[in-house]
Formats: C-alpha cells, structure tokens, sequence
C-alpha cells in the first residue's frame, strides 16, 4: 500500500471566497459555533490560507483534502491558543465549546491522519501563530505532547484490552453456569468499560496530564487487580490457585499484587501506590467503602493473601454496577469539560470512527507511512508489535486456562517499557546518590579536589531539567495530581543523578587508562562535558519511562548546550554502561541519527563554532547566515534562574526569573568559551531504527575515524577547538573533530542512501555515484548542508545522477518512496530552508522555506555545478566499482534543471 499523501496542494485553481464560506459553514453549521468564536476562527483562517495552496510537494493532495487538513488544524490551533493560561481566564460556554474529536468528525478525518499531517501545519504557520499568540504559542498549542498523550493510550488501550479478554474472556462452561447466560457478553463489555473508565479517573484525578507511559502501565495494572478481585469469578478465564500466571504464592494463598508484577514487570511499590490512588477514587467518586478483604467472605476472595488489599462491597453486583458506571461516565465528562482535549473513552472501542483506517468521508487513504511511524511509538526494538495492529499471539493452553506457561505476557510496546524500567530499578537506583569512592579518587587527583563543584553542578542542572513546582496554593485533585508531579520529578532526579556518577566512574577509569595518569583535570573541569553527560542521563531515564512531555530536545535547553555538544558522548556513554538494555542503546543510537541527520545543522549549533577553526573558508558565510551559536549560560545564572537553594554545597537564593527554566535564551553570560543553541522547534517523535546493512562504502575509512574516535582521549574531544590535538598529527582538536563529525555523517549518508536505492530498485552503479557525489558536497560544499536536513541533499543527488545516468525518475517519486522510509516525514521535502536575504525572484516576497524541488532549481543546481563536471573524471579512479562507459558519456554541462 502506498502512503497517505502530502498535506498541501498544488492546485493554482482555489476559488478564495468557496474557500472561506466553506470554512464558515464549517464552523456555523458543522460545530455551531457562536458569532465571537466564528470571528476568531476566520481571523486565523484568513492569516494562513495562503499557505495551504503553496506548491512546496512534488506529490499532492486533492483541494479537498487539503481543505479538510487546515480546517482542522486552523479550528485546533483556535481552541489551544485563544484561552489564555491561568484560573482567572474565562471559560467557555456550553455552546462555545468544542473538543477535538468534534473537529475532526465534522471534518471527516482520522486522528492518526491528523497528527501525521500536524506537523507541517506548526513548520508552514509558525510565524502567523507567533504574530498573533505570542512566542509561547507552541507550548500552549501543546502539539507534540499531544501527539505522545495518543499513543501511549493506544498502547495502553490495546494492552488494557488484551489482558481483559485473556483474563475475563468466558468459555461456554462458564456462561452455562449462569442462569442468564445471554447476559454474560454484555456484562463483560461493560466491566471492561468500568476498568478504563477507572482508569481515566486515575488520570484526570491522580496522574499528571500527560503521564508517562510507565506510570499508566502502573495505572492498568491496578485496575486487573481491583477486577480480578470484584468481578464475579464465572467470568474468570483461569483459576487462581492453578494457574500458571499467578505464580506468587504463599501460605495464605496466592500473592495478586506480587504475581501481576511478575506478569507485567512492574514495581510493587509502584503498584501498591497506585492501587491505593485507585481505591482512594473509588471512595470519593462512588461513595463506596472499604473493607479489608480479609473481613469479606466472597467466592472472588478465595485462595488470594488478603493482607494489604481492600474489598468495596456491590462494586460490581448487578443490583449497584450500571449505577457505578453511570457515575464514572458523568464523572469523567464533568472533569474534562472545559478542556478541549481527545474523549478518551473513544480507545476502549477499536471501531470508533476517529481511530480506523481509512477515511471518515469513505476514501480508500493509503497508511503503510503512519503505521511505520507508530512502529515505534514505545521502543526502538525492532520486535515490537504495531500498536496500530492487533496483537495475534494466542498464548499456550495449560489445564484448559489460557495463560503463557511462565507467567509472563507476550512482548507487547508496553511490556518493552516496563521491562527497561525494570532494569532502571535494579541496576541504577540501588547506587549511592554521592560519588563512589573511586570515582572520588579521580575527583581529588585534579590539579585541585572538584568533588563538591561535581556534586553542586548535577544538583543545579537536574533541578533545572526536572522542575517542581512548588505551588502550595492548588486544591483537591489538581493539588494532588500536582503532588505526584513534584514526587515523579524527584524520583527521576534520584536516577538521573545515579545513573551520571555510575557512567562518569566508567569514563575516568578508562581515561586514566588511556592517559596512564589519574589526573584528568582537563576533562573533569570541563563545564560542557558534566553538562552533556547529565543530560544524556536524564534523557535516557525519560526515554525509559517513555515520557508523554519534556520531549527530546528537552534535555539540551534546560542544560544550555547543543546537538553537537551532545553529540560527542553518546557512543562513550554506550560504551562505558556496559548494563544498559538493548532498547535504551538503540535510543541512544536513533537519538544520535537525530542529531547528524539536522540537528546538529540548526542556527545556533556549536558545530559552526568549531567549522570556522577547522574550516576558515567558511567563517565568512556561517557568519552571514548568523549561525554562530550564543554563549552557554552560567552555572550561576541557571542557578539564579531555577531559584536554587539547595544541594551540597548551598547555594545562596535568589529571586526567581518569571520566564520558564526551559529557555535561557536570555542568559548568554559565557563560561570557559563555552557557546550554546537557542531553543529549536522539534516536530520529530520517532526512534528511528536503522539495520546497518552490506553497503559500507568506503568502509575502511569510516572504520579507521570511529577506531581512531575510541582510542582518543575524551577530553581532547571537550578542549578548546584551537588547541593542538595530542594524537591528531599536528591537526587542531577542531580539525579532528570535525573529520569524525564528517566521518559519521557519511556513514549515516550511506545507509540512507542505500535505503532509497534499494526501494527503487537502483543499479549499484547509481548508489555509488550518489554517496560518492554527497561525499564531495559534503566536503567541499559544506555550506549546502547549513540549515538544512541531510536527506534533503540526498534526494538531490539521487534525483540529478538519475537524470544524468538517462534515468526516468520524476521527483515525485523519489519523495513518494522516501516517505515509505523509517526515516522519511513530509516535512523534510515539503519545508525546505532556502537565504534570500540577498535577493528577491521575480519581485516575490522573501520566502525562507520552499518545497524541494523549488531547492534543487535555485540552490542546489548552482552550488554543485562544477562537482558534476568532476563526478565523471572521478569515476574510474576514485571507487572501486566502475560505472558502465555509457554513464560517462553525458554531457554534464546540460544541466538537469526541473521545469
């Protein structure tokens, strides 16, 4: 199947004013919204309109897709952004209202659709929505944490479903026990509805907003054991006392709460927390009381260890159980009334029209592009199961109950995340939260002890990058949920900061090893590295706890340093972790694909800093694009800004900034010629999985930069550019540094190229000339890559040898196949950078962002004109797989421009 098609159209033909009374019975008759909120809609509209009908795709929509996508998008942005922050906003009638979900029905479209196209919208309208809301408008918008809220409830919702139906699903033996039988289907569908309406009271009551995947795992998991422990027991598919998933036994009976921890590798601790959050609700919501199920005497309580876990009398018992329903269902409409979000009682039904495929207008829309995607929503494992897909294992059938025959369930998205939790709870928070002895040692061998600066640097940082909000004026559940928070937070700093000192001791043995010498001064006081190890080790405890909020690039705003700088320690910190689970080094991994593939490209990326030592030719460019990046902000100055009192040593307080800790743009104060990004728009939530296959060209050399990478000490890695490298041969640390940047450009480079040709179904002759021509760019066209994705220059190459190789191979195809990619999103051909700040085309307005081929014509073509000349000579005596004479013979000076 092919992929859902571009946002925007190409279409010239747009009537403007079909357009706009299209969108004003959208919103009159479609969402019946009144006159004040029309005005605002059509104001928005107005502003953005233009956009929707710029030709920057080579494959297009029809108008009335790409109508249906920006009225959505516009009447979403709408929603999020009129309503300021804070108590004392107005809130909305009952008849001003409108949710999400009723955006999307009135506009016939999927909500994986949606966010799939969401994002060009923000790239394409970022600088309407910042005229008109402010600079916060992305975080109010709350786009991405949106996205990662949806699919952590379709992981969860599937697992949630399947543990149901594996525990609760009846056998004709067990309905014709029943004097009703007819009943006992309706009966199961509603308790498995009861469940996630409980649920999503722990949500709305007791979990942040957008909790983290982990913890809703923990949620679930406390939901079976209140069902397990209410629902009548001729509804269960197993029998608790032989049964190979309760495992946990002991003399009075089976262990529930230790025995689901073994099925779902959760925490107990976690678990008998969260478990009394849920009865917590169930009291004050259903006005039930608690007995301790050890005073009750019912059949669902036998041969279960009752010590610990409470029992509500008529909880499920047909005289009480639809009033309890009702109750939830009330509930959670009155507790989400005013905020606009997704109904999220729509996941416990699979054939809700907002979450099947294909559209809600009927039109067959093609999907392999948006499954891929959600592939790998939960884990970068390449084992894991589409939550988009049905689970098809059946486990094994032991005594006539279904169950796997070691307790455990089949590997799901979410089981993935609990088992790398699992392992942050065994090796890493065990550790001391203070430097071991030996890593002490490296500490005090300094030229001078830097054991307490160490210390107070992580306390400063880790409160930065992990904020509690201290607000003591909240009440009820927001007070509570608010608690939690401050708690999460606390917890994820304790690990973060375990996890730093167990990988630091690591990287100073070696280095000691390396510099046969315990003194490593240079490394240990330098500011840049603590801060980029710290927050490769929050970003690691995020990712394991697969965070819905403080996304990915998070971590580098609140520390104040850059992709590149980050860059730098990631394979180290692989290396040195010798613990660290398979998924969390494919993140890690994925994580620095991320950072070579654009980030590191970004205005305001230490990487220009570095160019203009190890590359003079082009200071001058890199300083009239203004891409040199601000000073990294001072240890004081973040302590300032997070009001930091605390640590060891103390730091004295200070008054608090009113803007947010995750932006100090503001604070350029340097420190050791330190230099540092501003915030970036990131739009990009995936864990790309890349299968390093046979195509290694040239092999040698990139094995010779990462060998030379391992053997060089780290912090020559971290000196100041325009030192001498100790083990470089007379280059500048700069120099080498940046050879093996380029060396793990090229190496990414490969693998994607070798991707698309494969998908293409290419000659090796033509994958060859593409990576041989990328090379050449890279090295002697550098400035093509600056602001730019590195896949945007593949597909020009791949597109020019085609078209000099005599090869039909239209743009539209290229960008159609690079979107089946794991790699490929629209936006990369769709909003491509282009400087015309010297000059205007055609008396246009300037415009910084076009589509690709708009690129290639104006931009690429001129810059490598010449390389292509060389691209034949080189042929025959730079690669050791000759191309056939007839692809020498074009006449490279016909440039292959796109009309």
């Amino acid at each position: 199947m092919g992929d859902v098609k571009p946002l925007v159209s190409t279409s010239n033909s747009m009537d403007g004013d079909a357009f706009e009374a299209r969108f004003t019975d959208l919103c009159k008759k479609g969402l019946s919204l009144d006159e004040k909120t029309c005005l605002g809609a059509m104001k928005l509209f107005k502003e953005t309109k233009h956009l929707v009908s710029s030709k920057v795709s080579s494959a297009e929509r029809t108008v009335e897709e790409a109508e249906r996508f920006w009225f959505s998008f516009v009447l979403y942005s709408l929603n999020r952004l009129s309503e300021k922050d804070g108590d004392s906003a107005p809130q909305k009638s009952d008849e001003n209202r409108f949710t999400l979900c009723q955006i999307l029905r009135a506009t016939k479209l999927n909500i994986v659709y949606f966010f799939e196209e969401l994002p060009q919208f923000v790239v394409k309208a970022g600088l309407v929505l910042t005229n008109m809301y402010g600079e916060d408008w992305e975080s109010r918008l709350e786009a991405k944490e949106m996205q990662a809220n949806f699919e952590h409830l379709t992981l969860i919702s599937k697992s949630y479903k399947r543990a149901f139906w594996e525990l609760f699903l009846s056998s004709d033996a067990n309905i014709g026990k029943q004097e009703s039988a007819t009943s006992a289907p309706d009966y199961l569908s509603k308790y498995h509805r009861f469940g996630w309406l409980l649920f999503l009271a722990l949500r709305v009551h007791a979990f942040s907003r957008f909790a983290d995947l982990v913890t809703c795992a923990n949620g679930f998991v406390s939901v079976l054991a209140i069902l397990i422990l209410h629902v009548p027991i001729c509804y269960r598919n197993f029998k608790i006392n032989d049964s190979p998933r309760f495992v946990k036994k002991g003399e009075k009976g089976v262990d529930l709460l230790a025995s689901l921890c073994n099925m779902y590798d959760a925490s107990e601790a976690e678990l008998r927390r969260t478990l009394k959050m849920t009865n917590k609700l169930m009291e004050d919501i259903l006005k039930k009381k608690p007995c301790p199920a050890f005073e009750c005497k019912t059949e669902t309580l036998e041969h279960i260890d009752t010590d610990g876990l409470v029992y509500f009398e008529g909880l499920l018992e047909e005289q009480s159980f639809l009033s309890n329903l009702s109750i939830l269902e009330n509930n959670y409409n009155n507790a989400t009334r005013n905020r606009g979000d997704l109904d999220e009682r729509l996941f416990i039904n699979e054939e809700d029209s907002l979450l099947v495929f294909g559209s809600l207008s009927g039109e067959d829309v093609n999907i392999s592009g948006i499954k891929r995607k959600f592939d790998s929503i939960a884990s970068p494992s390449k084992t894991i199961t589409s939550p988009l897909s049905p689970h098809c294992h059946r486990a094994s059938h032991v005594n006539g109950v279904l169950g796997p025959l070691n307790g455990k369930v089949a590997s799901t998205p979410v089981s993935t995340a609990m088992t790398t939790a699992k392992w942050l709870r065994t090796f890493i928070c065990p550790l001391p939260s203070r430097p071991s002895a030996e890593l002490q040692h490296f500490l005090s061998s300094c030229d001078k002890d830097v054991t307490n600066d160490v210390i107070r640097r992580a306390h400063i940082i880790l409160e930065a990058i992990f904020p509690c909000s201290h607000d003591c004026s909240l009440t009820g559940s927001l007070r509570s949920a608010n608690l939690m928070d401050d708690t999460w937070m606390e917890q994820r700093r304790l690990e973060t900061l375990k996890l730093y000192y167990r990988v630091l001791e690591a990287m100073c043995t070696a280095e000691a090893q390396i510099l046969r010498a315990p003194n490593l001064t240079p490394l240990l006081t330098n500011e840049r590295f603590h801060r980029c190890m710290l927050a490769c080790s929050a970003e690691l405890v995020l990712a394991t706890h697969k965070t819905a909020t403080m996304l990915f690039p998070t971590v580098l705003g609140r520390t104040g340093i850059t992709a590149f700088d980050l860059s730098k320690v990631i394979e180290s910190f692989i290396r040195h972790e010798k613990s660290l689970p398979r998924e969390l080094k494919r993140h890690l991994n994925s994580l620095e694909e991320r950072l070579l593939e654009s980030m590191v490209w970004d205005k305001g990326s230490s990487l220009y800093n570095t160019l203009i030592v190890a590359r003079p030719a082009l200071s001058s460019e890199i300083n009239r694009l203004g891409l040199l990046a601000e000073p990294m902000p001072s240890l004081d100055a973040i302590a300032m800004h997070i009001n930091f009192s605390g640590g060891i040593p103390t730091v004295p307080s200070l008054q608090k900034h009113k803007t947010s800790p995750s932006n100090f743009g503001s604070l350029i104060l340097g420190q050791n010629g330190d230099v540092r990004s501003p915030k970036r728009q990131c739009t990009d939530y995936r864990s790309v999985l890349v299968e390093r296959n046979s195509f290694t060209s040239p092999a040698k050399d990139r094995l010779l930069a990462f060998s030379n990478l391992r053997k060089a000490p780290l912090q020559s890695v971290f000196a100041s550019p325009t030192r001498p490298n100790p083990v470089g041969g007379g280059e500048t640390c700069a120099e080498t540094g940046i050879n093996i940047f380029f060396s793990k450009i090229n190496k990414l480079a490969a693998v994607w190229i070798n991707g698309m040709v494969e998908r293409l179904q290419l000659s090796q002759e033509i994958r060859e000339s593409v990576y041989f021509l990328f090379q050449q760019i890279l090295s002697q066209r550098t400035s093509l890559f600056f602001n730019h994705h590195i896949d945007q220059i593949i597909l020009c190459c791949l597109y020019v040898v085609a078209k000099l190789s005599q090869l039909e191979l239209p743009f539209k195809e290229i960008t159609r196949n690079y979107r089946k990619q794991l790699q490929g999103r629209p936006e990369v051909y769709c909003s491509v950078f282009v400087d015309r700040s010297s000059t205007q085309q055609n008396g246009r307005t300037r415009q910084d962002h076009v589509g690709i081929v708009a690129f290639y014509n104006t931009k690429f073509i001129p810059a490598i004109k010449y390389l292509l000349e060389e691209l034949d000579l080189s042929r025959t005596t730079t690669r050791t797989t000759q191309v056939p004479e007839s692809n020498n013979s074009n006449d490279v000076r016909s440039i292959p421009w796109i009309t």
